[in-house]
């Protein structure tokens, strides 16, 4: 029993020297980095949440569901095309990913001309998405008369579980292009260049995370 207990003792000094012995965590993995994989894991649960919530309130409903066809379709030269202002919005945040990958590569490389302006088209990206989501809101609050409490189309619940994980998404991508300019014009101004651009690193996390959970949400609200 004495053995057992001097085990678990050990382990337990060696845990704590582990995490107090250095400025890194995890023996090799800077704080930033660890810190910005906990919100991300915090955030996914509450993704995760609202999305089940989604579909318990789909699958439950007794009124019938609008279809995504008809409630997000948008007219181009006279003709109704479904989802296409959705389809142009997830095409624009795909893009950002890639230029942001791609800055995180010139970070790699330490060259800061390509990684400010490859984090500042991915901003321009971001803020386009938003600008659309926008549009996208005030066509369905306006001509639609979609309300969070109310649907003309069909069951109410559709806008209030709508408004609510789409606003909290738009919240998201709104963060992360203010995040991503700030950084990209403190790498412009030379504030990383004795460092090995790890802050770029961390901002491709979080902005890759934001489409990934946009891949989800597509799928749940405009293909189901």
């Amino acid at each position: 029993m004495s053995e057992v207990t001097n085990s678990q003792q050990s382990m337990a000094r060696t845990l704590t020297q582990d995490w107090s012995s250095d400025v890194t965590t995890f023996k090799g993995v800077p704080w930033g980095k660890a810190m910005m994989w906990i919100f991300l894991l915090s955030d996914t649960f509450i993704f995760s949440c609202f999305l089940v919530s989604y579909m318990t309130v789909r699958m439950t409903t007794v009124e019938p569901w609008p279809n995504p066809s008809e409630v997000f379709a948008l007219e181009a030269f006279g003709v109704p095309v479904p989802l296409l202002l959705i389809a142009i919005m997830t095409f624009i945040l795909i893009s950002s990913s890639g230029t942001m990958a791609m800055a995180v590569n010139q970070g790699y490389k330490r060259n800061k001309k390509a990684v400010f302006w490859l984090m500042f088209v991915t901003a321009i990206f971001g803020a386009s998405f938003v600008g659309m989501q926008a549009f996208e809101w005030s066509k369905l609050i306006f001509e639609e008369g979609i309300r969070p409490w109310t649907n003309p189309m069909g069951a109410p619940q559709f806008g209030s579980v709508f408004f609510m994980v789409t606003g909290f998404h738009g919240l998201h991508v709104s963060a992360g292009v203010i995040y991503l300019l700030v950084i990209a014009f403190r790498v412009r101004a030379g504030k990383y260049d004795h460092t090995d651009y790890e802050i770029v690193e961390i901002t491709g996390l979080y902005w890759h995370f934001v489409d990934l959970v946009w891949v989800f949400i597509f799928a749940f609200f405009y293909l189901w």
